[in-house]
């Protein structure tokens, strides 16, 4: 099921009074695979963020996993069961486990246990989401485009 969560973005009119852009529900949801959804709710392509208004929805953006220069906030729930996509990201992540609990598997060695209320940093790992629970996890994520080798530490 699509997620449905609310989103303000404010801004401001042709007069600099402050104003609220945006104020809507569920939208720029989607699903990439079997027990997964997301809603994405801002994107930037530069770095530090020009703040200047055109009045383009930057939520409604189509991305992949990062913006190269940019940054991607977005919310993704895990369903039990969902279907492997090891991956890494060119990014720094922030991440918050707001409800549920999953595993993120590194390596064959490697699987980490986050719960409600835990705090992810990634730092252009390999990573894989695994929810091997009875619930759905959400988790906030906050990418911010990054620069170095990641094979390095």
């Amino acid at each position: 099921m699509p997620l449905n969560i609310r989103r303000v973005v404010t801004g401001h009119d042709e007069n600099g009074k402050p104003i609220v852009r945006f104020d809507d529900r569920g939208e720029h949801s989607a699903s990439w695979r079997p027990q997964m959804d997301q809603q994405q709710f801002w994107t930037t392509t530069d770095l530090p963020v020009e703040l200047a208004e055109d009045g383009e929805d930057k939520g409604a953006r189509q991305v992949g996993t990062t913006i190269e220069g940019g940054s991607i906030f977005k919310v993704v729930e895990f369903g039990p069961g969902v279907t492997p996509r090891v991956h890494r990201t060119d990014s720094i992540d922030y991440a918050v486990v707001l409800s549920g609990e999953i595993d993120m598997e590194m390596d064959e060695d490697t699987t980490v246990h986050l719960e409600a209320g835990d705090v992810l940093v990634q730092r252009a790992t390999i990573h894989n989401w695994v929810n091997n629970g009875t619930e759905p996890c959400r988790i906030a994520f906050v990418l911010i485009s990054a620069l170095g080798d990641t094979a390095v530490g």
